[in-house]
């Protein structure tokens, strides 16, 4: 049988750990029948030869940036069947100056909401808050999370700006509190889907961590994801 490749992209800011948290992955993707190679860099990603023949694209890098010939490199080989596939800053905080790329992926990270002010200490935990990762309807029947019902988490609460070309697999619902400014409570997606000409794109935003990536539902979402969304043809 012939073998499907795989790209991971890792780098960026490293308090993401990229390289650790796509080491996770490395073994399963391996499992199922992908030749990987590994990248520290996303200029990779402006080699056409390397692009056409790579099958699903694993992309870990938060913020950073990315030249103009390697985003034509990415957005060309998704359109035509690639497959791209990340969690947490890695894909959803990617590139914050390529509008283009945030097009692409159909949302991005706007913040993480923190604690109570008093309960704050100037470190990261400051924002992890216990929450709640709801399925959607689709999800509850999607091959990337059926079976899996609704859980928690006590980590980086994603709010997500984003359009309705993605299909919402899950949400998670920041509430109302008096120390923040919203007068409601704010549903964001926490995973989901995207068509893009022929490709298939995938996005959990749960994944601060090695810790978070190691949770059973997190952990299951991220290699369902990963499968599903490589090139099917």
């Amino acid at each position: 049988m012939t073998s499907r490749r795989a790209l991971v992209v890792r780098g960026g800011w490293d308090g993401h750990k990229p390289v650790e948290a796509t080491e996770l992955f490395l073994p399963f993707l391996r499992d199922n029948g992908f030749d990987v190679t590994v990248s520290e860099t996303n200029d990779v990603y402006a080699d056409a030869d390397l692009m056409a023949a790579t099958d699903l694209i694993v992309q870990s890098v938060t913020m950073s940036e990315i030249s103009r010939e390697a985003f034509a490199g990415l957005r060309d080989a998704v359109r035509a069947g690639t497959g791209l596939a990340g969690w947490h800053g890695g894909i959803a905080d990617s590139y914050r100056k390529e509008s283009d790329y945030l097009h692409l992926i159909g949302g991005q990270f706007a913040t993480h909401p923190s604690k109570a002010p008093e309960e704050c200490g100037a470190g990261e935990s400051d924002n992890f808050l216990p929450y709640t990762v709801e399925m959607t309807e689709l999800g509850r029947t999607h091959e990337i999370t059926t079976g899996i019902t609704d859980f928690s988490l006590d980590t980086e609460q994603y709010w997500v700006l984003h359009d309705d070309l993605i299909d919402v697999l899950a949400t998670t619902t920041h509430p109302v509190q008096p120390y923040h400014p919203w007068h409601r409570p704010v549903t964001s997606p926490a995973v989901w889907t995207r068509h893009w000409g022929d490709g298939r794109i995938f996005v959990a935003t749960p994944g601060h961590s090695p810790e978070v990536l190691a949770d059973p539902n997190v952990r299951t979402i991220v290699e369902r994801g990963m499968l599903w969304a490589a090139r099917t043809a």
